[in-house]
């Protein structure tokens, strides 16, 4: 998808703070309120704008621990992967999940309150899955570096 330099723009501040009015995205871009409500429609119709969220800070909503657990399965059947994903699906801890390459099959990115938290939920609902042959641990130990904003 093609941007003319104001979209692009209007989805810089999009992204920075979405509940910015029309009247403060339009000055902020330097486009009329009526073009910037039109194109933010656009962009929703187009499923480019997913949604509109707030974003918590982890350690105040009680979430600190961030984990990334590389998860290998124990076959690669259709049925496999979609138990997989419904236990992904069904746990909000499981903030993000990629399918990857190399020796792992997926990479989690967990939220728990604490270590005793996650080592709960690794073996009581990750290890406790009959598709998942091993779950290997890394913990962040100092995030450097956070952003939802996609480099446009």
């Amino acid at each position: 998808m093609k941007f003319s330099d104001q979209e692009r723009a209007l989805l810089r501040v999009l992204q920075g703070d979405a509940a910015l009015s029309l009247a403060e995205l339009a000055e902020q871009t330097g486009m009329a309120t009526s073009t910037v409500w039109r194109k933010v429609q656009e962009f929703e119709k187009l499923g480019l704008v997913r949604g509109r969220v707030a974003l918590l800070d982890p350690k105040a909503a009680d979430v600190g621990l961030c984990v990334f657990a590389t998860v290998r399965l124990a076959d690669h059947a259709e049925a496999s992967i979609a138990t997989l994903a419904s236990v992904i699906a069904a746990h909000p801890e499981i903030m993000e999940a990629h399918a990857v390459s190399g020796t792992a099959d997926y990479i989690l990115k967990i939220r728990c309150r604490d270590v005793e938290a996650y080592e709960q939920f690794m073996t009581q609902t990750l290890l406790r899955s009959p598709v998942v042959k091993s779950v290997v641990s890394s913990f962040s130990l100092k995030e450097l570096k956070y952003t939802t904003a996609l480099p446009l």
